[in-house]
């Protein structure tokens, strides 16, 4: 006959003959977690708020479509009001567009082969068995190859976008954007580059594609035989005119600063004190686990 109830004063009894080994590892685990929470360096996170600065009211089905009809006559459907915002929200999260921002702005050292800030003299304690500062040259090990150089682009994104967080209040539509790094100036001076970059990119997106409408509405005219219909494809280049040179007098394009970025005064992380906890908690449990274990395991035998 087996008995499956569990013995408390027995539980109570091997817990308390095993209270040394308990004590002992949790406070190894608590020692060990002191050790890692003052070891990882501190980080400074740089936020700010963006609205957006506009409606995307150049697009050619849209001019077509407050012609009354023009626009299936022209081939073109009318969509509805187009989520600039959202697609420059996925555009800053994307591959290609980090890529440019850390080619164009000679930061991938800062980003990837950077450890820690000294606050004193206020510079950046870079990995000398990433990236050699006297000589400028990487000395990454591509896992591929085995050759030293530097990290590919993947690495590179990886690594910032660890760093970037893009987010949406979908009852304000605000846009909140931070950058957290081990410099809060450096974070700061991140996060207002890419928001210009991010406007600069969707300005000059929106000029390419109104070039392109103009092109098109030009050859339109030449084909026409119709002269009412000339004038309104008139009417509608005039509107895509002053849509360009609109894009082109609009610095903030796609989103306006509402909050703008600061430097931060408070470190983002660590929070070294809920470390040592989690770190001490661990131990306990361990340790009481491996005491039971122990036990059990003589009396099994």
């Amino acid at each position: 006959q087996y008995n499956d109830e569990i013995d408390l004063r027995e539980l109570f009894d091997v817990l308390w003959d095993g209270s040394r080994k308990i004590i002992a590892i949790t406070a190894i685990f608590a020692f060990l977690s002191v050790i890692y929470a003052l070891s990882v360096p501190d980080q400074y996170k740089a936020i700010t708020i963006l609205a957006p600065a506009q409606s995307d009211n150049s697009d050619l089905g849209g001019a077509l479509g407050q012609m009354g009809g023009l626009a299936s006559l022209a081939g073109i459907s009318v969509s509805s009001e187009s989520s600039e915002v959202k697609t420059a929200q996925e555009i800053m999260k994307s591959w290609s567009f980090i890529e440019g921002f850390i080619a164009e702005n000679n930061i991938a050292a800062e980003v990837y082969a950077a450890q820690d800030w000294s606050r004193g003299p206020n510079e950046l304690q870079i990995d000398n068995g990433l990236y050699d500062t006297e000589t400028k040259t990487w000395l990454v090990i591509n896992n591929n190859t085995n050759e030293v150089g530097p990290p590919s682009s993947w690495e590179l994104y990886k690594s910032f976008s660890e760093r970037l967080t893009v987010s949406e209040d979908k009852k304000t539509g605000l846009v909140t954007v931070s950058i957290e790094y081990y410099s809060p100036q450096i974070a700061k001076k991140w996060l207002d580059m890419y928001v210009a970059a991010i406007n600069s990119h969707m300005r000059q997106r929106q000029m390419e594609k109104i070039t392109n409408n103009i092109n098109y509405l030009q050859a339109q005219i030449e084909q026409s035989s119709i002269a009412k219909m000339r004038d309104v494809f008139y009417n509608i280049v005039e509107e895509q005119m002053k849509n360009k040179m609109l894009a082109e007098a609009s610095p903030d394009y796609v989103f306006v600063t509402v909050s703008p970025s600061m430097v931060p005064e408070v470190k983002s992380q660590p929070q070294r004190i809920i470390i040592c906890i989690l770190g001490t908690l661990l131990g306990g449990i361990l340790s009481v686990l491996l005491v039971l274990m122990m036990h059990y395991a003589r009396k099994s035998d």
